[in-house]
């Protein structure tokens, strides 16, 4: 099983221990990399390599420091990253929330239920999309970066 990176930009805790509790029962071997503000999250972006880029972003709108919708616009301003796969998922079911974030290139957008089986099964769904159904850009086993 191959692994598959995910790079987490999330300041609530509670979402974040929800989020690792679905992934621990996952039948992907997932990898979760989590940062809580967006200032530090395209910090670490900007430093990784080409082999160490995630396979996909997970991405709230409502940060501290640098909001979601700047660092989606970062992110896909940016060569080597605007490839990579940006899933917004945001309390916010704000119809401008949802044009904005589709206006930066967001991949897609999800509004997070709070209680904890629809967020499995939101989740669920997510693996079963983005990971058994959408071919990635980014090649598994693989240090090239697409061109």
């Amino acid at each position: 099983m191959q692994e598959i990176n995910i790079f987490l930009v999330e300041d609530s805790i509670a979402d974040i221990a929800m989020l690792e509790e679905v992934l621990l029962d996952s039948r992907l071997d997932i990898n979760l990399e989590t940062h809580l503000n967006g200032e530090e999250a395209l910090e670490a972006l900007r430093v990784k390599s080409p082999g160490e880029l995630p396979d996909m972003i997970l991405l709230d709108l409502n940060l501290p420091r640098v909001d979601g919708l700047d660092v989606l616009k970062e992110i896909k301003s940016h060569p080597s990253l605007m490839v990579i796969p940006v899933v917004i998922m945001s309390t916010s079911s704000n119809r401008d929330d949802i044009i904005k974030s589709y206006q930066g290139h967001a991949n897609c957008f999800i509004t997070k239920p709070s209680d904890f089986d629809q967020f499995e099964k939101v989740i669920e769904a997510i693996e079963n999309f983005w990971f058994s159904i959408v071919k990635l850009p980014k090649e598994k086993n693989s240090d090239q970066t697409p061109t």
